[in-house]
């Protein structure tokens, strides 16, 4: 597969509500955001778990998918680009822990990791980020983030190169987090990039954080996912004591190891953030094959 880079982006320059400096900052941002993206032909294959990769119930049954052509980015956004942002914007995060989160783990809200977003956050940044672009940028539906990681929905259990997690090789080495290993706690996700790309050249789909897409999260979708674009239930499941709606988390975490799988589900209340979830955008679109570049 190859990429594509927009070498002559326009970007809008109403960045409103924000200095000079920002301004500039953010114009750079957004550049960079739209360059590091990679194209993805579309396809069919076997979503959810073909090859027993995964003891959750909710990634069955491996159904029939078609996916159109889309982009996605190629690392997962950090929390400089988030930071930003809020600055340009006056965005306040829709967790109300989040500057608590901020003041008791600084060194998770580092600029270089992965940011630490809900699924309001993160689809803000991406509506925000399409707003100055002219594209109609999104996170990812669960169908596109999936035959994405698998290269295309080949049967590769993790999303390295050649679908296999090896410690400190392809991803993370494994992290025991118990009270009996408290060092555990204070683990950090890596920078984006950090380990090599699958062979799409997409970084980090397996065992960063777990990555926001745009579904709503019903544990038995699956069973009733049309083939076409799926994009998860008009209704999804709400917690039954806060009433909050669950969205869909992709790709495992680095509290994690062996499920950190591609076709690992997880569900987090969608005004939440936590330290093991971050996003990454994408957009629909073709392109023709003389605009692609190795």
């Amino acid at each position: 597969m190859r990429y594509l880079v927009f070498s002559s982006l326009v970007v809008t320059s109403a960045l409103s509500g924000c200095s000079l400096y920002y301004e500039s900052q953010a114009k750079d941002m957004i550049q960079r955001q739209m360059d590091a993206i990679v194209f993805v032909e579309g396809g069919e294959f076997m979503m959810g778990n073909p090859g027993g990769w995964s003891v959750r119930s909710d990634t069955i049954p491996a159904h029939r998918v078609i996916v159109d052509d889309f982009y996605i980015q190629k690392y997962e956004v950090t929390q400089g680009d988030f930071e930003l942002f809020m600055a340009v914007t006056g965005y306040t995060p829709s967790d109300s822990r989040y500057k608590d989160m901020k003041d008791e783990m600084p060194e998770r809200f580092d600029n270089a990791l992965p940011a630490v977003t809900s699924w309001v956050d993160s689809n803000a940044f991406c509506v925000w980020l399409g707003n100055h672009t002219g594209k109609e940028v999104r996170l990812p539906t669960e169908a596109e983030w999936e035959y994405a990681a698998r290269d295309r929905g080949k049967m590769l259990p993790y999303a390295t190169e050649g679908g296999d997690a090896i410690e400190d090789v392809t991803m993370a080495a494994k992290i025991e987090v118990s009270r009996y290993n408290p060092s555990a706690k204070a683990a950090l996700p890596n920078p984006p990039g950090a380990f090599p790309p699958n062979a799409l050249g997409l970084y980090d789909m397996s065992g960063n954080v777990g990555e926001w897409v745009g579904d709503k999260y019903s544990n038995d979708y699956y069973q009733r996912s049309p083939i076409d674009n799926p994009k998860g239930p008009a209704v999804g499941q709400t917690d039954i004591f806060e009433g909050f709606s669950y969205r869909v988390l992709r790709g495992g975490h680095y509290e994690e190891f062996e499920g950190n799988t591609t076709v690992t589900r997880l569900k987090g209340s969608e005004t939440l953030a936590a330290k093991s979830r971050g996003f990454r955008c994408s957009w629909v679109g073709s392109v023709s094959s003389k605009s692609r570049h190795p």
